[in-house]
C-alpha cells in the first residue's frame, strides 16, 4: 500500500535527521538546527495542519519562541537539546504578550517520552501541559498516520524535495522503454478490424487470481494481443531476445511483490513499477500520462495473457499453447 512506502519513506528521512543534528551538535557543527527551524514549519503545518510562521524574520532573536500560529493561540519552540532545564528556561523567558497561548517544545534530535511524565515550573502566563505539549519525531510519525492518503503524499513530495540531494542522471536505457516508445506512435483502436480477441477463455485465470477490479483492464486491453504479437516479431528484429527481455522485466516485478501482494494489488503493483522502470530509461520519450498508462496497461494485460505473469489454471497453458 502507498500509506506503508510513505511511512516508510517519512520515518527513515526524519530519524537520519535527528541522528544527523544530536551527532553535529557533539561537535558543535550547528548549521543543521538552523535550516531545521524552516523545514519543521512548513511539515509541522502540513502534518499538524496548523499556520505557524517564523517569530525569527520578524522579531529579532526572539527568546524561548521560534514559530507562533497566532490564529490558534500557540507559541513553540524547536530544540536539539531535550532536558527539563531548558523547557523550564524557555517558560521562564515567555513575554507576557502571549497571555494565554499555549506553549509547545519539539524535540527534533532525541525522544522526549520521558519528559512528558516530568512536572515543570511555569511562571509564565501561557498554558503548558507537558502530556500533550511536549513533541518529537515519534509524535509527528503517530500523527502523520492518521492523515488521508493525498496529504500523506503532499508530505512525503515535502520532505524528498527538502532531504534528497539531486545527483547527475545514471540513468540506463531499457528494451522496455524503447517498446513503449514504439507503442506510443501507433493508434490503438479498440475498432480496429485485423485485431482478433483471443479465442480462449481468460476469464478463469482472472478468477483464479481474483482480479476483481483489474478485471476490466484485462477486458478492455486483451484485445491488443495479436497486434503486440507483430511489434514483438518486427522488435526482435533489432536483436536476439528483446522481446524476452521485456516480458522477463515485467515477469521479475511480478515475482518481487508475489509474496506480498495478491489479487488486484499485485496487479497494480506490477504496472506502476513498470511504468517507474520507463520513467527511468533514458531511452525514454517522454509522453502523456494518459498515454503511458495506456501503453504500459497492453504489456502487462499482454504478459498476463502469455502466461508470463500470474498463476495459471489447469490446462491453461495448453489453451495458450494451442492458439
Amino acid at each position: 500500500m502507498n500509506r506503508q512506502e510513505y511511512f516508510n519513506y517519512v520515518e527513515r528521512k526524519l530519524n537520519e535527521l535527528a541522528l544527523r543534528i544530536d551527532t553535529r551538535a557533539k561537535v558543535n557543527i550547528l548549521d543543521l538546527n538552523i535550516h531545521s527551524e524552516s523545514f519543521y514549519l512548513h511539515l509541522i503545518n502540513k502534518i499538524m495542519m496548523w499556520s505557524l510562521e517564523s517569530l525569527n524574520s520578524t522579531v529579532s532573536n526572539t527568546e524561548a519562541i521560534d514559530l507562533a500560529d497566532h490564529p490558534r493561540k500557540i507559541i513553540l519552540q524547536i530544540s536539539s537539546t531535550s532536558t527539563k532545564a531548558k523547557i523550564e528556561s524557555s517558560l521562564s523567558k515567555i513575554i507576557d504578550k502571549y497571555e494565554s497561548y499555549k506553549f509547545k517544545f519539539l524535540s527534533i534530535s532525541k525522544d522526549a517520552s520521558n519528559l512528558r511524565t516530568l512536572s515543570y515550573k511555569n511562571p509564565s502566563k501561557a498554558t503548558f501541559n507537558p502530556q500533550e505539549d511536549i513533541l518529537d519525531v515519534r509524535s509527528l510519525l503517530n500523527a502523520f498516520l492518521n492523515l488521508d492518503i493525498v496529504t500523506q503524499r503532499e508530505v512525503y513530495e515535502q520532505i524528498r524535495g527538502e532531504l534528497e540531494i539531486e545527483i547527475p542522471s545514471r540513468k540506463t536505457e531499457t528494451n522496455l522503454a524503447q517498446i513503449i516508445n514504439t507503442l506510443a506512435q501507433l493508434e490503438w483502436n479498440d475498432s480496429e478490424s485485423e485485431i482478433q480477441v483471443i479465442p480462449f477463455k481468460i476469464e478463469n485465470k482472472i478468477k483464479h487470481n481474483d482480479l476483481d477490479t483489474a478485471k476490466w483492464i484485462v477486458d478492455d486491453y486483451k484485445i491488443h494481443n495479436s497486434r503486440l504479437d507483430k511489434i514483438y516479431t518486427e522488435f526482435d528484429r533489432q536483436g536476439a531476445n528483446k522481446s524476452r527481455s521485456v516480458l522477463q522485466s515485467i515477469r521479475t516485478i511480478y515475482h518481487k511483490n508475489r509474496g506480498t501482494l495478491s489479487g488486484d494489488e499485485l496487479f497494480y503493483k506490477i504496472t506502476e513499477q513498470v511504468e517507474l522502470v520507463i520513467q527511468e530509461s533514458a531511452n525514454y520519450t517522454s509522453i502523456p500520462q494518459e498515454e503511458l498508462c495506456l501503453c504500459v496497461n497492453i504489456l502487462v494485460v499482454d504478459a498476463f495473457i502469455r502466461c508470463k505473469i500470474f498463476e495459471n489454471p489447469e490446462g491453461y497453458e495448453a489453451n495458450v499453447a494451442a492458439r
